[in-house]
């Protein structure tokens, strides 16, 4: 019986080379591969904590306002009849639509994460859609409103509107130093 030898099994990705030139089995590297920007990405935790808070706050009012209702509905003389039935249909679809609205409304402005890169600066919603904007020396970010650090968020948050150089503007909640800002004159 022969004795056991280590055999080295390549993992796909992984080279011991980097950058471009001849790798071990004699084929070319491009040079794309070694040229990609460097990119910083920044989590915003204390602003999507705020709104997750916020948004817990809004739907726990919201059910005991459903269930307080509910239960003067159905304690009410005439409660239990079909057209009730339609009326309390109708009350809980306009319940599950500000239930939804409520979670959009409170999540949607408060990214997960700002991707910085020498090229751009790439905001990750909420909901995972990118939205690009040029480098940050070429876009300006103006704090509209702060919001200390309390029992909402463990650091303090701002709302930041960005503008990019063709003068579009985009407004989020981010953690206070995580975009470049201008300040605001006065506050």
């Amino acid at each position: 019986m022969s004795t056991p030898r280590a055999i080295r099994i390549p993992r796909a990705g992984s080279s011991p080379a980097t950058g471009p030139g001849p790798t071990a089995e004699g084929t070319e590297r491009p040079a794309a591969a070694a040229s990609t920007p460097k990119v910083d990405r920044r989590y915003n935790q204390a602003a999507l904590e705020r709104a997750r808070r916020l948004l817990v706050i809004y739907l726990g009012t919201l059910i005991a306002l459903y269930v307080a209702f509910l239960v003067l509905d159905r304690s009410a003389p005439g409660g239990t009849s079909a057209t009730a039935g339609t009326g309390l249909l109708y009350f809980s679809g306009i319940a599950a639509v500000l239930g939804v609205g409520g979670i959009w409304i409170a999540l949607s402005p408060a990214p997960r994460a700002i991707e910085v890169s020498s090229t751009s600066v790439v905001v990750v919603s909420a909901w995972g859609r990118r939205h690009k904007f040029p480098p940050l020396d070429e876009i300006r970010a103006i704090v509209v409103r702060r919001f200390p650090r309390s029992i909402l968020a463990s650091r303090t948050v701002e709302v930041v509107e960005v503008t990019d150089s063709e003068g579009r503007r985009r407004t989020y909640q981010v953690e206070e130093g995580l975009l470049p800002t201008d300040r605001p004159r006065g506050r």
